[in-house]
């Protein structure tokens, strides 16, 4: 991909990412929005001053603190104001008495300056309530995908979130990576669905996995979310939301050891990519339910081995990568922008393979994506392949709690807590 398109598709990840309204315009540190309405107010002036009297001009001076309103503040907007009624005054009574515009033209002026006055006002109200809820969408954000650091456990990683909703900034799509002593386990899922409930129940999922990803076995962890899926449906439903919901997903675990084979649970979720020098290949598709139907289907996934090498990288992704399409509905052949890509460049450091993916996409759908899309891409640190010991136990109560825990209130007490050894 030459760099005219890297750099249109950084673009089109600034303006989707970005929270995007009018702000004054800026060159540097000086606010230069007061320029495109004074050189308006200066063009009536003058042309109106040089007007043959048949054709005046000083009317659309009422314009002037309307386009100060849409560009300025409150109080620049009321200098234009009185500055058009002012110079109304005075290029009227300048004028010969038959040529002169009167006094209901001279009210539609002032009229014209308080209202732009006050739609400056209410405009700040919004642009005050906007920046408000940027803020809130941010933080549900990085409650439900916290930011993942380049080197965590033994592997290296690179993250990317696209959300199709981009006032939201978080959707349905979760990712997260998380060390423990029986090595760094990886989650990356979609869940069914869209709006607040998706993000909740991402969040029920991403919370199970933080605790029993470090505590527990692959094959636990992958019952505990499952399990954590469906414990969240009865929630819902007892709140009277009668809809369940579920989740595709795929759990990783890599040894703590170097070993060259990592272990794969796939809740019937697109198979993840593998990487290196041997070109792509793809990991085996999910056999087993989504997270929260295994009553239903009998059993859930089971855990998988397969070969992984330390050359190689993991390339996992959700489905508004897989189902992609352009204008013409054509899905996006990923495996083969990936091949093209090895071939041109071979550079399979997880930074990398992810603008590529990230890039692939915006162009594949020149910037309008239907669904959330979530991109993860992990390989083992040189050197890495062992996690530090630690505990496999629950943490023990603070000394200052009884054996229960703490008192509560406004809801059930917690359960007696495990002590460590």
């Amino acid at each position: 991909m030459d760099r005219t398109v890297s750099l249109r598709m950084a673009r089109w990840r600034r303006r989707r990412r970005e929270f995007r309204m009018a702000r004054p315009l800026q060159a540097g540190r000086w606010n230069l929005s007061w320029i495109l309405p004074a050189l308006l107010l200066v063009a009536i002036v003058v042309g109106d001053w040089n007007s043959s009297g048949h054709l005046r001009v000083v009317t659309w001076i009422v314009l002037v603190p309307g386009i100060a309103a849409a560009l300025c503040g409150v109080v620049m907007t009321t200098v234009f104001a009185t500055a058009s009624a002012v110079s109304y005054a005075v290029l009227d009574s300048a004028s010969d008495y038959r040529f002169q515009q009167g006094q209901a033209d001279f009210l539609l002026v002032v009229a014209g300056g308080l209202l732009a006055v006050l739609a400056a006002w209410l405009r700040k109200r919004a642009y005050a309530r906007l920046l408000s809820l940027e803020s809130g969408a941010e933080a549900t954000r990085l409650a439900v995908l916290r930011p993942l650091p380049v080197h965590t456990g033994d592997l290296l990683l690179s993250s990317a979130y696209l959300a199709a909703d981009v006032d939201a900034q978080v959707g349905g799509d979760f990712f997260d990576v998380q060390p423990s002593p029986h090595g760094t386990r990886v989650l990356l899922g979609d869940i069914q669905g869209k709006g607040a409930s998706a993000v909740d129940a991402a969040a029920a999922l991403l919370g199970t996995f933080r605790e029993a990803g470090y505590y527990e076995e692959l094959d636990l962890v992958a019952d505990r979310l499952d399990n954590r899926m469906r414990r969240h449906n009865q929630y819902s439903s007892e709140l009277g939301q009668p809809f369940e919901r579920f989740a595709t997903a795929v759990l990783i675990g890599f040894p703590p050891a170097g070993e060259d084979w990592i272990d794969v649970v796939n809740f019937g979720h697109p198979a993840a990519l593998v990487v290196g020098p041997a070109g792509v290949r793809a990991l085996p598709e999910g056999t087993g339910p989504p997270l929260g139907l295994s009553l239903v289907a009998g059993g859930r996934s089971p855990v998988l081995r397969v070969p992984f090498s330390r050359r190689d990288t993991l390339l996992l992704f959700t489905d508004g990568v897989t189902e992609a399409r352009d204008g013409s509905g054509r899905f996006l052949p990923l495996t083969e922008r990936l091949e093209r890509y090895l071939e041109a460049e071979g550079d399979t450091a997880p930074g990398a393979l992810v603008r590529v993916v990230e890039d692939a996409v915006m162009w594949h759908t020149r910037g309008r994506l239907a669904d959330d899309t979530a991109i993860l891409a992990v390989t083992l640190a040189p050197g890495g392949g062992f996690v530090p010991p630690g505990r496999t136990t629950p943490d023990p109560a603070p000394p200052d709690y009884g054996p229960d825990g703490p008192e509560v209130t406004g809801g059930p007490r917690p359960a007696r807590r495990g002590r460590g050894t």
